[in-house]
C-alpha cells in the first residue's frame, strides 16, 4: 500500500508531495478545531442562558452559582460581565466585558488563518505542478521531433494535470471547513453580544 502511494505521488513530482502534506495538515486542523471548539463549549448555551435568567430575575448569587467554574466561552463572557457589573462603574464594566469577549473570539478563531492559507495556496501549488509538468512534456515532444508519440504526450499531460486536480481536492474541503468554522465564530460573537447586553442592562437593578 505504501509503495502504491509513493508511486502515485512520484507521478506528480514535488508539487504532489507538497499537496499531500497539505492534505494531512488540513485534516489535522479540522479535527483539532472540532475537538477544541467542543472543549470550549461552542455548541453549549443552556447553562449561560439559565444563569442570565437568574440574573434578570434579581438573583445574582444563583446566576453565578450556575456558572460555577465552567470554562466555556459563553460562561467566561457572562461571568466577566456579572463580576464587572457588581464591582465597576457601568462604562468600565462594558469595556471589561468587551475585552473578555474579544479574547474568547480570538481563542475560538485559532487555526482559521492556517485553513485559509491552505485553501488559497493548494490550488496554486497544483497549478505550478501542472505548468512544470506541461513544460517537461513539451520539451520531450520537441526532443522527439518527427518521432513524437501522441500517446506518450497524452500521458505526460494527464500526469501534469493531476497536480491541479489534487490541489483543488485539498482546497475545496479546506474552504468548506473554513466557512463553517467562520459561521460558528459569527454565532459566538452574536451570543456574546446578546448575553452581555442582557447582563449589563440589568446590572443597575440587581
Amino acid at each position: 500500500m505504501t509503495t502504491r502511494i509513493t508511486a502515485f505521488l512520484n507521478i506528480g513530482g514535488p508539487a504532489l508531495w507538497v499537496i499531500a502534506g497539505l492534505s494531512i495538515v488540513t485534516l489535522g486542523l479540522i479535527l483539532w478545531k472540532l475537538w477544541r471548539l467542543t472543549l470550549l463549549g461552542a455548541w453549549r448555551r443552556e447553562a449561560t442562558e439559565q444563569a442570565v435568567r437568574h440574573w434578570q430575575n434579581g438573583d445574582p448569587d444563583a446566576a453565578i452559582s450556575v456558572l460555577g467554574k465552567r470554562g466555556g466561552l459563553r460562561a467566561r463572557v457572562v461571568r466577566a460581565a456579572m463580576t464587572a457589573t457588581r464591582t465597576m462603574p457601568q462604562e468600565d464594566a462594558r469595556d471589561e466585558t468587551a475585552r473578555v469577549a474579544r479574547g474568547a473570539l480570538m481563542e475560538a478563531g485559532g487555526g482559521l488563518r492556517a485553513l485559509d492559507l491552505i485553501a488559497t495556496i493548494a490550488p496554486l501549488v497544483g497549478l505550478l505542478g501542472t505548468v512544470l509538468g506541461m513544460i517537461e512534456a513539451f520539451q520531450a515532444l520537441q526532443d522527439s521531433g518527427a518521432r513524437a508519440d501522441p500517446a506518450a504526450l497524452a500521458g505526460g499531460i494527464w500526469e501534469a494535470l493531476l497536480t491541479t486536480a489534487a490541489g483543488m481536492a485539498v482546497a475545496i474541503p479546506a474552504a468548506m471547513a473554513l466557512s463553517w468554522f467562520d459561521s460558528v465564530n459569527d454565532r459566538l460573537a452574536h451570543d456574546f453580544d446578546d448575553l452581555a447586553i442582557r447582563v449589563l442592562t440589568k446590572g443597575g437593578k440587581v
